[in-house]
């Protein structure tokens, strides 16, 4: 089984317009949605939903607020997740509750290069 990193994106504005009851409900999906990737197998690391704060580190070491991005591309968080290709980590991905809001989720495979425990 190869490891994949899902990034996901948040979709429009349309989270920010949620009522409380309507958050609470999406975040349900999200919780069903993880809890059954554990109780299968094939979510390795939960991972966590990001902040919007943030720092870039250029290449000459300046520290700048950041990241600037069109909201249509902010990062919400991310998973490590495991599959037999890529494709069926894109498959898995098809389930995600971002979907829901207009998000996305990226699919990247890991390159293994971290040291094994």
């Amino acid at each position: 089984m190869a490891k994949f990193l899902f990034v996901y994106r948040r979709g429009s504005n349309l989270a920010n317009n949620m009522t409380p009851e309507e958050m609470q409900q999406h975040m349900q999906k999200w919780q069903k949605w993880i809890g059954k990737g554990l109780e299968e197998g094939w979510i390795l690391d939960v991972g966590d939903a990001l902040t919007q704060e943030g720092r870039v580190v250029n290449a000459k070491k300046v520290v700048m607020d950041g990241p600037f991005v069109e909201s249509k591309e902010i990062v919400g968080g991310f998973s490590i997740v495991q599959a037999k290709t890529i494709d069926a980590a894109a498959e898995l991905a098809k389930g995600c509750p971002a979907l829901l809001t207009g998000g996305s989720v990226e699919v990247r495979c890991l390159a293994g290069f971290a040291a094994k425990k």
